[in-house]
């Protein structure tokens, strides 16, 4: 009568077989391989172990004997030649790679699954893998503009630095204005959320007028000082500047982040400023609206009260921008900027450095 091969197990050994037996990231034919080993050291018979893994009683003198010969690495490797084998080569993917970064379909500025497929030869299903596997989305692109600044470098110190090193005995506040907020109305009543059925509303619209508005996040606690005009000229824009001076104890110095738009440096603005020496205007390199914070605020409105709203006049909806603002200054949240401007920096240059790689390569080929 053939005997089952004879188990024994170091102390460093069984606490392997355990680690990969507890291990969630374990693959579940190696833990059920750990477990016929372990059953097998505590004496028990290949009959008895298979109904508890799951196995036929072959099967778990196989894998027993397989680790008595060839220790933990015989039962975590596969033999060779097992699994299925791949239907399409190297080769193929790598030229379907290649053909989707370097090339476009005949007509058309991107590829498709169904015109790859058609080009390649292989099924929509199969490119379809094939780009999720390694990260490429042709049907997508990310808009992107660099700034020309020529003090971009300056600009940026002084903004990160307000954000990340604020002075001492001073208020920071990131300020803005958006501008052209459409009240609009849906030309039919859409239907209401329901168990099964998502909420409507109609793709075409009525407009019913527009207002700008005027908004300073407080950099240090996320509050936001809000006001709506009907107009964003410097008029409106000093008359926001001067509302932001009276939320300020005068004890206190006022720093004020804002971008390059001309009311912004008006001469009726300058002209302030000269007489109110402690409020200091910083401003953002031109096409960088990106380092104005409040940017952040002003994308959560639109998403939270406007998107999806329905205004039958702008009165109507500038209810609605004040009583979003009232609910975000009940918990106010500052937005964390973590990003230091030499990290910038170094991200503009390799955009920069990427493009003007681009225009030398584009000139080469004309």
């Amino acid at each position: 009568m053939r005997r089952a091969a004879r188990v024994e197990l170091t102390a460093e050994q069984k606490s392997q077989l355990e680690g990969i037996v507890r291990a969630a990231t374990s693959p579940q034919r190696a833990v059920r391989r750990a477990q016929v080993v372990l059953l097998a050291a505590s004496g028990l018979e290949n009959k008895e172990i298979a109904p508890r893994v799951g196995m036929t009683k072959k099967t778990v003198g196989d894998w027993r004997n397989r680790y008595v010969k060839q220790g933990l690495d015989g039962i975590l490797k596969d033999r060779a030649g097992r699994g299925r084998k791949p239907m399409i080569t190297r080769e193929q993917i790598e030229a379907v790679i290649a053909t989707t970064t370097s090339e476009t379909p005949p007509g058309r500025t991107h590829w498709s699954r169904s015109t790859m497929a058609k080009a390649s030869g292989l099924s929509q299903t199969t490119i379809g893998r094939i780009w999720t596997a390694h990260g490429l989305k042709p049907h997508r692109v990310h808009s992107f503009k660099v700034s020309n600044d020529t003090k971009f470098i300056e600009k940026l110190e002084d903004v990160v630095g307000l954000y990340l090193n604020p002075p001492e005995n001073a208020v920071v506040f990131s300020a803005d204005e958006k501008s052209q907020i459409q009240a609009l109305d849906r030309s039919q009543p859409g239907l209401p959320l329901k168990k099964g059925r998502a909420g409507t509303m109609t793709h075409d619209y009525k407009r019913n007028g527009t207002t700008t508005l005027f908004a300073a996040m407080n950099v240090l606690t996320g509050k936001v000082v809000g006001s709506c005009r009907s107009r964003h000229t410097h008029v409106e824009w000093l008359a926001f500047l001067k509302k932001i001076d009276r939320q300020v104890p005068k004890t206190m110095d006022l720093h004020v982040i804002c971008d390059n738009y001309a009311t912004h440096k008006a001469p009726a603005v300058r002209q302030w400023l000269a007489e109110h020496p402690r409020v200091k205007i910083h401003f953002t390199p031109t096409s960088a609206s990106w380092l104005n914070m409040v940017e952040r605020f002003f994308r959560d409105l639109t998403e939270n009260a406007i998107r999806r709203g329905v205004f039958t006049s702008v009165h109507h909806l500038i209810v609605a921008i004040e009583a979003y603002l009232t609910e975000h200054n009940l918990e106010p949240k500052p937005f964390i900027w973590t990003a230091s401007a030499n990290d910038i920096l170094a991200k503009v240059m390799r955009a920069k450095n990427t493009l003007s790689g681009r225009a030398e390569a584009s000139e080469g080929a004309c």
